[in-house]
């Protein structure tokens, strides 16, 4: 009961902040013209999204990291190792995509930042990500309990977190194309890590890592409020790489990278169908989908945005079940 206790609290504390962040964010982002520009080759749908308000993830970035000084000062949680990794990751991945959304807003173009300057930056976080974890006795060898399988990765774990964060990352950018699609299916994921985190007792600063789970989904459900169909404001890479970054970073230093493929797997087959598409199209000059990633391609055959959303919604809470069913019980 106290576990459930603590986590609503968290959720209320996450959810309640996060509205009056939107509140006060989004008229800002609208008078300093911080708007979308939607890509011509989608949807003829979206176009009446052009203009709205990006780099929305302000509305759930803010509130958790002052929940958790918040909670930090009240000594309601402590200081460890784990929770500075995730919240080193979180936010270093959040201004990078932060920096990203300026430069087409600046730009008044989808291009960004350069594909080998985000590499740069994502591997000095993994880098600094491996110091911290190395230095306070992390284990590089990769254990699928389960299935019996271990692998001693050595130096080249850090390797390991480099792939993991950047794949996470980039699957719940390219999720992002649906009014509350990422957000929606990030506070399911966020919340089965919750659960997950809450039953690895031997991890240091476990509950508090938890606690930030918590945090996070009453944020996310908070700009929900802002951000479901019709969306008022979009979350921009500012939100969706540090929500994929996060849930990378818990899923390794909670020895639970499995579950991460289980929790997201609606993430991994976006990312999948985008590719898929990109080889069909380049190797043998066809389409398997009417449109990448997946959701357009339902959009593209009839289906509501909201319908597609639900849809989604049910597959990633199915799948999150299955993940704590595996993390927790098995």
């Amino acid at each position: 009961m106290l576990i459930l206790a603590k986590a609503a609290m968290a959720m209320m504390l996450g959810f309640i902040i996060a509205l009056v962040v939107g509140v006060i964010a989004i008229p800002l982002l609208k008078r300093l013209k911080f708007g979308q520009i939607v890509s011509r080759t989608i949807s003829k749908s979206h176009l009446v999204k052009d203009g709205t308000p990006t780099m929305g993830g302000v509305i759930f970035i803010a509130p958790t990291v002052i929940s958790m000084v918040i909670l930090y000062l009240n000594g309601s949680i402590k200081y460890s190792s784990n929770l500075l990794i995730v919240l080193f990751v979180f936010l270093g991945y959040a201004l990078l995509g932060g920096i990203d959304d300026l430069k087409k807003i600046i730009e008044k173009n989808n291009h960004g930042l350069t594909v080998l300057f985000k590499f740069f930056m994502q591997t000095v976080i993994a880098l600094v990500f491996f110091y911290i974890f190395m230095k306070n006795g992390g284990d590089t060898t990769l254990v699928i309990s389960s299935l019996g399988i271990e692998i001693p990765f050595g130096w080249t774990y850090g390797l390991f977190i480099l792939i993991t964060l950047v794949g996470s990352s980039n699957a719940v950018n390219i999720t992002d194309g649906l009014d509350g699609l990422a957000g929606g299916l990030s506070a399911i994921a966020f919340f089965a890590f919750g659960l997950i985190t809450w039953n690895t007792g031997w991890i240091e600063g476990y509950q508090d890592v938890a606690i930030f789970c918590f945090i996070l989904v009453g944020s996310l459900l908070g700009f929900l409020i802002f951000n479901s169909h019709p969306a008022r404001v979009f979350m921009g890479d500012l939100g969706s790489l540090s929500l994929g970054a996060a849930l990378a970073a818990i899923a390794i230093i909670t020895r639970h990278e499995l579950s991460l493929v289980i929790i997201g797997g609606i993430f991994i087959i976006e990312t999948l169908s985008s590719l898929i598409q990109i080889i069909a199209i380049r190797c043998f000059h066809r389409k398997v989908f009417k449109m990448a990633p997946i959701h357009h391609d339902f959009e593209q055959r009839g289906w509501k945005e909201s319908d597609i959303v639900k849809l989604f919604y049910v597959c990633g809470l199915i799948l999150a079940m299955i993940a704590i069913t595996y993390g927790i019980w098995l």
